[in-house]
């Protein structure tokens, strides 16, 4: 399986690392910032034996499947770095809508698509990292970073999709593109990946364009106005999923009409919410 970047990630001076079989693309990347690399550069593989997501979960990737991870290395804060998780939705949003249109939307009855919030649009983003196909799991995103020397910080941005095959035996749905039907493969999803990136890096400028993300990324939102639940170690938060503020964080209105703000936790929405509450 070869994998090749976009014309426009190359005309921005991104970096390709691939390999055939691999950890982690998060702690390749991380331990090539260690080791001097400037960053730009996308580590990616079609099989990951020992990739995690949040809190440590392991995150399986069998063949087929597209594991992806793209360093960057400044001296921007790490607070500007967490909102870069918002920009990685985005532009994989982008780009499956770009290599698989005909998943984007459901067809009506009457042969006319549907869109927005209230229509018919099947891929969203869930607050904070990942992507929905038909309400469950396609993909997930996961921020690493770490302080390095002169003043530099490194973020790790590790990207996974379930191409070919969906995870089983999991507290929450799960799909794959090839169970819907699709017949894009990892290196078609990652060239358009590192395409789609590369436009919205340049809104994101360095975190001074958050604003314009976030509105963008609420455009896109799961949940937005639907009863939500949080759970934070041993406490739950619940309320109505009202917004994201201006640095990323959940805001859940309250049934006595107070506001909350959310940096991390265990998000479910609707029915489930109501379970979980």
């Amino acid at each position: 399986m070869e994998f090749a970047l976009g014309r426009e990630a190359e005309q921005a001076g991104y970096r390709l690392k691939a390999f055939s079989e691999i950890g982690s693309t998060n702690a390749e990347a991380l331990d090539a910032a260690r080791g001097g690399d400037a960053g730009r550069a996308w580590f990616v593989t079609a099989h990951q034996t020992a990739g995690r997501g949040r809190r440590g979960r392991a995150w399986a990737t069998p063949p087929g499947n597209l594991a992806a991870s793209l360093l960057l290395v400044g001296s921007f804060e790490p607070s500007a770095a967490a909102s870069l998780g918002f920009v990685a939705g985005l532009a994989l949003d982008d780009a499956l809508r770009s290599v698989a249109p005909s998943l984007a939307f459901r067809i009506a009855v009457d042969g006319v698509e549907g869109g927005g919030a209230g229509g018919a649009d099947r891929l969203r983003l869930k607050w904070p990292n990942d992507v929905l196909l038909d309400g469950a799991k396609l993909a997930g995103i996961l921020l690493e970073g770490e302080a390095l020397a002169e003043s530099r910080f490194a973020v790790a941005i590790g990207i996974g999709v379930n191409v070919a095959h969906a995870p089983t035996g999991l507290p929450y749905p799960a799909t794959a593109l090839r169970a819907l039907g699709s017949t894009v493969d990892a290196p078609t999803l990652l060239s358009a990946l590192a395409d789609a990136w590369a436009g919205l890096e340049r809104v994101w400028a360095g975190g001074h364009g958050f604003a314009a993300i976030r509105r963008l990324w609420l455009e896109r939102a799961a949940g937005i106005g639907e009863r939500v639940a949080v759970r934070l170690g041993g406490d739950l938060v619940s309320g109505c999923f009202e917004t994201i503020d201006d640095t990323g964080r959940l805001v859940v209105l309250m049934a006595d009409g107070s506001r909350r703000s959310i940096a991390s936790g265990e998000v479910h929405f609707g029915a489930v919410a109501t379970v979980r509450a």
